[in-house]
């Protein structure tokens, strides 16, 4: 299977016309072979450095193109942070022109980053279909701590090889599954901005990413049994969103209300006396039935008018003790420029019945649990190590996490019971 992105250049019906760094993406078995033909066919020239971790470096039917460099990082607490960043720069040669990433989110949110900061450009090769953002160009990073999008470049193309993906551990697999359901309610959260301010949206990104959930929801019963095929769409559907981000520019069509509780879970603000070693796709994806609940709360209101109140930020009183002394100054910079700014009682009430009938389009709790428990996915707060007693305050603070409107912080303008 062969995406060829670079047709989506240029002008579109929504009236903007998009740039697309990434020229293709090669999805099949055995492509890692093929490196060379495709720097030569990109003009991809002079010294090249190969990223890994151990754990990739090792991996059953990996293959090492040749390299001028190899830098391989201890997958010990290995996280696209300053640490790995500074990891890969202190190796780096100076004259290297540029870089391959092999290996899964991790290594190519680092890679990335590197990259950006030689002004040098970079190949994708992903090892496991666990994210969506291969093909980003934008490095998810948690930086001192914090949880945020740094500088990066997108790849001029992508070897992904299934051969190698499908041998890497299922739980791999389902974290990427749960990142792409996601979209279920990350979508949700564009049209309800569209629908409240006339954000932009355009239909050719936000069909791109719902033929990447279709994909993924499709065949991902057969991952447990190994399906090729099954592994093959979970992959195309993980860059082809990647590819609707690069389009739009950020991650607007792909993130939202489910990804935010993920990054509050991840930045383990003060007020969270626990740890989570799940994978960001694994809580995007218990995120994702949380929101969705708390969403469908939401549209049983069916006249909001006597629960609406002008809009208003969580008070420092409260957000700073949540945060602690460490995030609050990342989170005050954050929401600096507040983007719900303007957004009237009014403007939310006439939006309403457009909200509510978004809405219906995300898939009911209870269907998407038994996705999840259908394909052994994580599903619950308790499976990613959280307890389900801070679920009033994911909902409520995580918002605060991403300074983007999303129905999540719709409702700091609406008083009402909680959703959880």
């Amino acid at each position: 299977m062969i995406i060829d992105s670079a047709k989506l250049n240029g002008p579109c019906s929504c009236g903007r016309s998009h740039e697309m760094i990434t020229k293709e993406a090669i999805i099949e078995p055995g492509c890692l072979k093929k490196l060379d033909l495709y720097t030569d066919k990109y003009c991809l020239t002079g010294k090249r450095a190969v990223i890994y971790d151990e754990n990739t470096y090792h991996a059953k039917n990996i293959i090492h193109p040749a390299a001028d460099q190899e830098i391989i990082l201890d997958p010990s607490n290995l996280h696209a942070n300053e640490i790995a960043v500074g990891k890969v720069m202190e190796q780096l040669e100076e004259n290297i022109d540029y870089l391959v990433a092999i290996g899964s989110g991790t290594i190519h949110d680092t890679t990335r980053y590197c990259a950006n900061d030689r002004k040098i450009p970079f190949v994708s090769c992903p090892t496991a279909a666990s994210v969506d953002g291969f093909c980003s160009t934008v490095s998810a990073m948690t930086w001192k701590g914090y949880k945020k999008t740094m500088p990066g470049v997108a790849p001029v193309f992508v070897l992904a090889d299934i051969d190698i993906i499908k041998e890497a551990p299922l739980y791999l697999a389902l974290s990427g599954a749960g990142d792409i359901f996601g979209k279920y309610t990350a979508l949700a959260d564009w049209n309800a901005g569209h629908a409240i301010t006339g954000e932009y949206l355009c239909p050719v990104i936000e069909g791109m990413t719902r033929d990447a959930v279709d994909a993924v929801r499709s065949c991902c019963t057969g991952l447990a049994e190994g399906d090729e095929n099954a592994f093959e769409q979970l992959t195309y559907g993980l860059i082809l969103s990647g590819l609707a981000m690069q389009l739009m520019g950020n991650s607007r069509p792909a993130s939202g209300s489910e990804h935010h509780v993920s990054h509050l879970i991840e930045m383990q603000p003060a007020a969270f006396p626990f740890h989570s070693d799940a994978l960001h796709g694994e809580k995007v994806g218990v995120g994702t039935i949380l929101i969705s609940r708390a969403c469908h709360k939401l549209a049983e209101i069916e006249d909001i008018t006597p629960y609406v109140h002008p809009y208003s930020m969580i008070p420092a009183s409260q957000l700073e003790p949540f945060y602690g002394p460490a995030l609050y100054p990342s989170i005050v910079e954050e929401n600096k420029k507040d983007c719900m700014e303007g957004v009237t009682p009014e403007m939310l009430i006439k939006a309403w019945p457009e909200i509510r009938r978004i809405i219906s389009t995300i898939p009911a709790p209870e269907e998407l649990s038994a996705l999840y428990e259908k394909i052994g996915a994580k599903k619950t707060l308790e499976d990613i190590e959280v307890p389900s007693e801070y679920l009033p305050q994911l909902l409520k603070f995580s918002p605060s996490a991403r300074n983007r409107l999303t129905l999540m912080r719709v409702c700091w303008m609406l008083d009402i019971p909680e959703l959880s």
